[in-house]
């Protein structure tokens, strides 16, 4: 269970800072963060694992992607190295920092990614806004970057694919919304859903 959640189905406020303009975006990323993480709250390991989609997205990989993404953006960028993940190196599979093999535990993707959102905050807090920074992947004419644009990326990315996880979750067991209380989620009957649901299908039915 993330550090933000006090049980699958409650999640706990995260504090919003706005006494500047960095500590709204930080606040902001940290709830994204909290987000994706509870959407692997009371799964059993299958189905935190299992690919989703025909291009295989899945729960825990997800996780393990923001979390190692965002350790280059506010490490590698800003001259704070760490190890390279073994998942990023020169002869790994392609994309095997969106899925979780056997031998990696659900315990140690969490602990990444809380040791990644601990490396970045001290980055994103010691420097200011305008620090500049180089992105070595992105096209040469874009790599010179602030750490004002990397923490609004990393806000988009983060909830880009909370997002993902959204659906996904939803799909796995029917979970959907931020936990009980959710004031996004109208407190809608299984058979309600059922209701509505067909009231979108009769209309888009119209244009076949």
């Amino acid at each position: 269970m993330s550090d933000d959640a006090s049980s699958p189905n409650v999640l706990t406020a995260v504090p919003m800072d706005t006494t500047s303009d960095k500590s709204v975006l930080l606040s902001y990323l940290r709830v994204r963060r909290r987000d994706l993480l509870a959407k692997l709250d009371g799964l059993p390991e299958y189905d935190v694992r299992r690919p989703m989609t025909p291009t295989g997205t899945n729960l825990l990989g997800l996780v393990k992607h923001v979390a190692s993404v965002q350790l280059d953006y506010f490490g590698l960028v800003f001259g704070r190295r760490t190890a390279t993940l073994p998942w990023f190196a020169d002869d790994a599979e392609p994309e095997a920092d969106m899925w979780v093999p056997a031998d990696e535990t659900r315990e140690s993707i969490i602990e990444l990614h809380h040791f990644s959102a601990h490396h970045s905050d001290e980055t994103i807090e010691s420097l200011p806004l305008g620090a500049v920074g180089e992105v070595p992947w992105w096209p040469e004419e874009r790599r010179s970057v602030t750490l004002h644009r990397i923490l609004v990326h990393m806000c988009i990315e983060t909830a880009r694919h909370a997002g993902h996880a959204d659906i996904i979750r939803e799909y796995i067991d029917g979970s959907i919304g931020n936990g009980q209380g959710d004031p996004n989620i109208p407190g809608r009957s299984a058979d309600e859903w059922v209701a509505h649901r067909a009231r979108i299908e009769a209309a888009a039915a119209t244009f076949q």
